[in-house]
């Protein structure tokens, strides 16, 4: 019965996305639809709601991506999003690599916010050759690529805490299904773009990486910082801000208009319509009960744990289900060792591209303006690729270990 409401929860927030109805609208029919079919009484579900408003992660988030909305209204001031896409043509003198490289590494800022840097970049990248749903996966899904193996994020620094297995193991061993994604990206979407510039090829590649490297300092400092002093992202974001300003010499007539423009209304109510979905569905109890559903289907453990991570991390986010399923992945299988944690990491990072809990698929479908099933679409096909390369690659891990 579990599976079968979960169904009906989703399709309600399908129906809605579909009708090209905005985000936060979908997750209301959502919320509705589980408060109904879980027998939520109003009142509770109101209070649930109402704390999920003011949770110090609803908060941090919607500061995060307010500092990070502002760094991208000084970057676009200064025309730095514009060196960095022409650094980059200089450089490799490709609007593919354009495509790529940009959303891969504006994602090593460990902040959901950071995708609507790279928005613009693809969007030029891409031109009038392919549409705007394309650009919206090619930006998501590059952007996310170091989420899968880098330990700069707190669901993989959970996980290894969790599971004791080695860092050093971990990132190595996910750096060959890093290149699977990036391929997999490639042949699916970013080759519908012509490579060609139209320009000719740059004679001094080392001062466009100088240019690059300046138009990018930002994003590289905040990431140091987070790194090193372990602060906040938008506590870093807006210590970069304040230096930016006597760096690149803003005036306060300049910069005043930011602190309206950063505000992005519909993002915020769409961050919030996300963690109040998230905490009814935990309310519910679903995600402790899944294991158990799961439990009596005639598979192996490792498939049973593996789906466990597909599904609860779409329900409840990826951070929920490490939280609950490592501890139990591991004891149930105790050789799993590296072998089992890739498997189990790429289910929960693969779900987490389809997710209605994953806060930057609404960034970015807001971004481009187009809907949340039309990513979802374009995103299947290739993860499906994805998780039965990772399938075989996670068992001959397992056999060599």
């Amino acid at each position: 019965m579990d599976l079968i409401k979960l169904s009906v929860v989703f399709f309600l927030i399908i129906v809605a996305t579909k009708y090209k109805k905005p985000l936060y609208v979908a997750m209301g029919a959502g919320l509705v639809g589980a408060c109904l079919l879980y027998g939520i009484n109003p009142l509770q579900a109101l209070e649930i709601m109402a704390m999920a408003v003011i949770s110090p992660v609803t908060i941090m988030l919607v500061l995060a991506f307010y500092s990070i909305t502002f760094l991208q209204r000084m970057l676009e001031k200064r025309k730095q999003l514009i060196l960095a896409e022409q650094s980059l043509i200089g450089i490799f003198n490709s609007r593919r690599v354009n495509a790529m490289i940009a959303p891969f590494i504006i994602g090593l800022l460990p902040a959901a916010g950071a995708v609507l840097i790279a928005c613009p970049i693809v969007d030029n990248a891409g031109g009038e050759d392919i549409s705007k749903e394309d650009k919206t996966f090619i930006t998501s899904y590059f952007r996310h690529i170091s989420e899968a193996f880098l330990p700069t994020y707190a669901s993989i620094i959970l996980a290894l805490q969790l599971s004791g297995v080695d860092m050093t193991d971990f990132v190595v061993s996910m750096l060959p299904m890093s290149v699977v994604l990036f391929i997999l990206g490639y042949f699916f979407y970013v080759k519908k773009i012509p490579s060609s510039t139209g320009l000719p090829s740059a004679d001094n590649k080392v001062a466009h990486m100088g240019n690059f490297l300046r138009s990018i300092w930002t994003i590289i400092a905040i990431i140091g910082i987070i790194l090193v002093f372990k602060l906040q992202v938008h506590i870093a974001v807006g210590l970069i801000i304040l230096l930016n300003f006597f760096i690149d010499k803003f005036s306060w007539k300049e910069v005043r208009p930011m602190f309206v423009s950063a505000f992005e209304t519909k993002l915020i109510f769409s961050t919030v319509a996300i963690m109040m979905f998230k905490d009814i569905l935990t309310y519910t109890g679903i995600i402790n009960r899944l294991p158990e559903t799961l439990a009596m289907l005639p598979v192996p453990p490792v498939i049973i744990f593996a789906l466990v991570f597909l599904i609860g991390t779409i329900v409840a986010g990826i951070q929920a289900i490490i939280a609950l399923g490592i501890p139990l992945a591991f004891a149930a299988i105790p050789a799993g060792g590296t072998a089992l944690m890739v498997l189990l990491m790429s289910m929960s990072y693969a779900a987490m591209q389809v997710s209605p809990t994953h806060i930057c698929l609404a960034l970015v479908t807001e971004s481009f303006g187009t809907s949340f099933l039309d990513l979802v679409k374009r995103t299947i096909p290739v993860m499906l690729w994805f998780l039965a390369i990772v399938s075989g690659y996670s068992y001959l891990l397992f056999m060599f270990q």
